[in-house]
């Protein structure tokens, strides 16, 4: 392999996104601040090629995501067989490079769909109006909250840094993060983020206020000009309504130059699942667990 793997540095963002505004599909997972955010918990390092970005995860084990770059313009069978000489496993492949794929190196790759990696991806209209009986619940809790709470929406600022680390750290008490190897990862993916708000290009977000106490946020990116995509959503529970409330009023006050929202993946996780299903996704962004055999036959 002549790939030189190294850590997903800050100062590479721009050219990093670059290359992947010349994706055909653009998963969630490969936003920037997605990257930056779990870099640590899957030990995350990256590869420059010519044309192409190479991610590599080497925790819990080794796995390759999809290359980042013109995929329509490589010649997949001259350059796999370059760079990766034996069986590799590449996950979190998006249907269009699946597809691509099937296509162009025929029998020397096994695909196998990975539901839990699926995006929902929702239109923003929908989640800011709620509008008609696939919302009454929704819209009914939105209201609830809205009549019961003296609130106050505020964009996402710097300033705003401190209070969501406190309130983070709340929630993680509440919910037993210590216990969860899956809430701790992401606690120390938030706090990654945070810590390095200012550095991050693309840092959108939303919070709600009551009596100057937060009691939710949002952390979000633009993921192409016309998806946004949401990485982190944390409320309150003790308000009711809160996660409702905070969903549409980030949506209405800061999306709405978007088609589209993402909101990331369920992980095979029911809980999760029947939550992102309950507000309607327009459709899924489909991913894949691709094996690579390691020689391309003529």
């Amino acid at each position: 392999m002549s790939l030189k793997f190294e850590p997903i540095r800050l100062e590479k963002q721009q050219d990093y996104l670059k290359l992947l505004a010349r994706c055909p599909q653009v998963a969630s997972d490969y936003s920037f601040m997605n990257l930056w955010a779990w870099a640590e918990d899957y030990d995350l390092s990256w590869a420059w090629d010519d044309d192409c970005v190479w991610i590599r995860q080497s925790r819990p084990e080794v796995l390759y995501w999809a290359p980042v770059g013109p995929w329509y313009d490589i010649d997949w069978g001259a350059r796999l067989v370059e760079e990766f000489n034996g069986p590799t496993i590449f996950i979190r492949i998006p249907d269009k490079l699946v597809e691509h794929w099937q296509a162009t190196i025929k029998g020397q790759a096994t695909f196998e769909e990975e539901r839990g990696h699926w995006d929902y991806v929702y239109a923003v209209s929908d989640l800011i109006e709620l509008k008609g009986n696939r919302f009454h619940k929704k819209k009914n809790l939105l209201n609830q909250f809205l009549k019961k709470y003296d609130y106050t929406y505020v964009p996402f600022e710097p300033q705003l840094i401190g209070q969501a680390m406190a309130m983070q750290e709340s929630w993680c008490t509440w919910r037993d993060c210590e216990s969860s190897p899956v809430l701790s990862a992401e606690n120390r993916a938030i706090y990654r983020v945070l810590e390095n708000w200012d550095q991050l290009n693309r840092t959108v977000g939303g919070a709600i206020l009551v009596d100057g106490t937060m009691v939710a946020y949002t952390v979000a990116e633009a993921l192409t000009p016309q998806s946004t995509v949401i990485h982190f959503e944390k409320g309150d529970t003790r308000f009711k309504g809160v996660y409702q409330a905070i969903n549409q009023m980030f949506l209405a006050h800061n999306a709405r130059d978007f088609l589209t929202v993402n909101r990331e993946q369920d992980l095979n996780d029911e809980g999760l699942r029947k939550s992102k299903l309950s507000y309607n996704p327009l459709e899924f962004l489909r991913k894949s667990r691709v094996t690579f055999a390691g020689s391309i036959k003529s």
